[in-house]
C-alpha cells in the first residue's frame, strides 16, 4: 500500500494507546504484519520534553520504518513546536490526536474534546502541516464529540483542505468512551466525501470482522487497537485472511510462549529493569487471558518484584498448561 508516500508491507495500522503501543510493541506488531505502527501521543508541552516518559515516546531508534508519532495539544503554535521537535527526532509521519476520549487530555481542550471547536482544529492543522512541510501530517478522530454532534465530516473537509494527507476515524463518539459498538455507517460516509485515504478503527478484532468493515467502508486501510493487546500475531492473521480467504491456524501455546518471552526482554530492556517488571505485568496478563489456571497466575504474578522471577514464573506455567490440543483449544477461547 502507498501510503503518505511510503511503501507499506499492507494496510493495517496499530492505533495509538497510551502505555501500550511503545517501541518494543511497535516492533513486535511490525514484524507480526502490520504495515504501520503509531505511537503512543507525545505532549505537546515542551515543559515535558525531558521527562523520562516524554524521552521513551520520542526514541525510534532502530525502529521499522516509517516512523509515525502522534502528537497530542489543544495550542496551535505548541503542537507546531512538537511536530518540529519529533521530526527532529526521527518522526517521518505526525499524527495528531482528535481522538482520545480520556478525561484528562479532553478537560484541556485536547484528544477528541478538539472536535467541539471546529476553528481551532483547523488552525491546529494548518500550524502543524505549515511546522513541518517536508512531513506528512495525519489526523485521528472519532465520529463526533456525542450522537447528537456527529460532524466528523466538517472535520473531514476542513482536514482535507488544510494539507492533511489521511484520515483515520473511530466508530463511536467522544460520549462514548469504548462502550458500545463501533458503527461503521458513518465513516463509509466521510470515504464518500473526502479524496485523501480514510482508515477505518473500532472493534475489529477477527479477520472475518476486517473484511466485513473494508468490504462495509470502502475504506483505505484498517486500523487495530484494543484487539491487539496480548494478541500482535492478529495482523498476521488478517493480513492472510484478506489475502486468500482462509484462515490461519491458531497459535499453538508454545508459541505464544516463545513470543512473550521475546516482549519482554524487549520491554526490560527498553525500560530498565524496574519499570520494566511493571510494564510487563499488564502484557503478561493480555497474553495468558482465557488459558487455563491463568487467573491464579496473574495474582502470583503480579507480586513478583524482578526480571528474573517474571520470566521463571512465565516459563513455568506454559510448561504447566496441559497436553498442547487442551492448550490449544483453551488460547483459541481466548481470543475467540
Amino acid at each position: 500500500m502507498e501510503y503518505c508516500g511510503f511503501s507499506l508491507r499492507n494496510a493495517l495500522f496499530v492505533a495509538p494507546m497510551a502505555g501500550v503501543t511503545d517501541r518494543p510493541f511497535r516492533q513486535l506488531c511490525k514484524r507480526l504484519g502490520a504495515g504501520l505502527a503509531v505511537s503512543e501521543m507525545v505532549t505537546s508541552n515542551s515543559l515535558l520534553y525531558g521527562s523520562a516518559k516524554t524521552r521513551r515516546r520520542a526514541d525510534h531508534e532502530g525502529e521499522t520504518r516509517p516512523v509515525a508519532v502522534q502528537i497530542a495539544g489543544a495550542d496551535p503554535l505548541m503542537m507546531a513546536d512538537a511536530a518540529r521537535y519529533n521530526v527532529g527526532r526521527g518522526a517521518e509521519i505526525i499524527d495528531i490526536n482528535m481522538g482520545c476520549p480520556a478525561r484528562k487530555v479532553c478537560n484541556v481542550m485536547a484528544g477528541s474534546a478538539l472536535m467541539q471547536d471546529e476553528p481551532l482544529a483547523a488552525r491546529i492543522m494548518e500550524a502543524v502541516v505549515r511546522a513541518v512541510p517536508n512531513t506528512p501530517v495525519t489526523l485521528k478522530c472519532r465520529t463526533g464529540w456525542n450522537r447528537e454532534h456527529k460532524n466528523v465530516s466538517v472535520i473531514a473537509r476542513i482536514a482535507e483542505a488544510c494539507g492533511i494527507r489521511a484520515l483515520t476515524i473511530h466508530g463511536r463518539t467522544r460520549a462514548d468512551q469504548y462502550t458500545g459498538e463501533a458503527e461503521y455507517e458513518t465513516i463509509a460516509q466521510v470515504k464518500t466525501e473526502i479524496r485523501i485515504p480514510v482508515i477505518a478503527n473500532g472493534d475489529i478484532t477477527t479477520p472475518e470482522k476486517a473484511r466485513f468493515v473494508l468490504d462495509f467502508t470502502k475504506a483505505d486501510g484498517l486500523m487495530i487497537g484494543r484487539a491487539a493487546q496480548g494478541r500482535p500475531w492478529i495482523f498476521r492473521e488478517i493480513e492472510h485472511y484478506l489475502a486468500t480467504g482462509e484462515k490461519l491456524s491458531p497459535m499453538r501455546a508454545e508459541e505464544i510462549h516463545a513470543l512473550l518471552m521475546t516482549h519482554l526482554e524487549s520491554l526490560y530492556a527498553f525500560y530498565g529493569e524496574t519499570t520494566g517488571v511493571g510494564i510487563a505485568r499488564k502484557h503478561i496478563a493480555w497474553y495468558t487471558k482465557g488459558i487455563s489456571g491463568s487467573a491464579r497466575f496473574r495474582r502470583i504474578m503480579n507480586t513478583l518484584p524482578s526480571a528474573e522471577l517474571q520470566l521463571q514464573a512465565v516459563h513455568d506455567f506454559f510448561r504447566s498448561l496441559p497436553e498442547l490440543s487442551e492448550a490449544r483449544e483453551a488460547v483459541e477461547e481466548s481470543v475467540a
